[in-house]
């Protein structure tokens, strides 16, 4: 399949890497100018597009997305998919589907969930909104990117369900941070509490697979002193995001809020910034009840 892959930074370029070794003839640009292997360098994003049966985009928010969709929307093919994998707000997934569909291309918006280890080794998870013809072209794709790929239903719900995951996910890690912080404070040794609560009602993705505490449970960013797996500021991104949407939706979510918070003082107050979002724990663990 000839494939347009725009945006190869830290996550598209292992993408397009893995989609050449698996046999796909891949072309792709950056605007930094970085490259992948085995991926031919496009002179532009329109030149990526041209020609191509799916263009896929990994951006970094909404408003360059419209922009990158605006300017190969009118070269694409007709026919062609559309595949966004950036995570970005829901009302610019639905706007950029909707340009793409009247210029006659399939549209689907898939954020992934795996970091840039799932995308390294071909691990991810898309959580994909659009049309079922565009799904069931670009699901070769998917196996060859990822490990699982789920149809959630009309343009936009593939954002949807990212910042969802993801709203739980900031909210979970950092109780799991607290609870370790309290932990501590109580003269509970981290392992015996890791021990109880990974079998316990406490268990949670946060605690038994991304064990914020370094030492316990299998190994994590905590152990390679939270260099990031997901950094912090890319979970303030969702977060915001997330609260974004509630606020459109007329939706209430107080711990969703709250976490977005904790997350904005820890990234832009304090020296969160680069760190993996599982550093809430020694933020917390130096910290007094305020």
């Amino acid at each position: 399949m000839k494939i347009g892959f725009i945006g190869l930074g830290n996550m598209g370029g292992p993408m397009a890497a893995n989609l050449a070794a698996g046999g796909h003839d891949v072309s792709g640009f950056d605007a930094a100018g970085t490259g992948a292997p085995g991926v031919r360098a496009a002179a532009s994003a329109e030149d990526a597009a041209r020609g191509a049966a799916v263009v896929i985009t990994m951006l970094p928010d909404g408003d360059i997305l419209r922009s990158v969709a605006a300017r190969i929307s009118p070269v694409m093919e007709k026919g062609a998919v559309f595949l966004d994998c950036s995570t970005v707000d829901v009302a610019s997934a639905r706007d950029v589907a909707a340009r793409a569909r009247e210029a006659g291309l399939s549209a689907l918006d898939a954020p992934v969930s795996g970091g840039t280890g799932g995308a390294a080794g071909g691990t991810l998870t898309f959580m994909v909104g659009g049309d079922d013809a565009g799904f069931a072209t670009a699901r070769p794709l998917f196996d060859i990117m990822g490990q699982k790929a789920v149809y959630c239903g009309p343009s936009g719900n593939g954002q949807a369900a990212k910042i969802c995951n993801n709203m739980i996910l900031g909210a979970t890690m950092i109780v799991t941070c607290e609870a370790f912080a309290l932990a501590d404070k109580l003269g509970l040794d981290r392992q015996a509490m890791f021990d109880v609560v990974s079998t316990s009602s406490g268990y949670s993705w946060s605690m038994n697979a991304y064990c914020p505490a370094p030492g316990i449970g299998p190994k994590t960013p905590a152990d390679n002193d939270y260099k990031p797996g997901f950094a912090a500021e890319l979970m303030l991104k969702d977060l915001t995001l997330a609260q974004r949407a509630a606020e459109a939706a007329d939706a209430d979510t107080p711990l969703g809020d709250a976490a977005r918070a904790i997350y904005a003082s820890f990234v832009e107050d304090e020296d969160g910034k680069g760190q993996d979002f599982s550093a809430m724990l020694p933020r917390l663990a130096a910290r007094g009840r305020n």
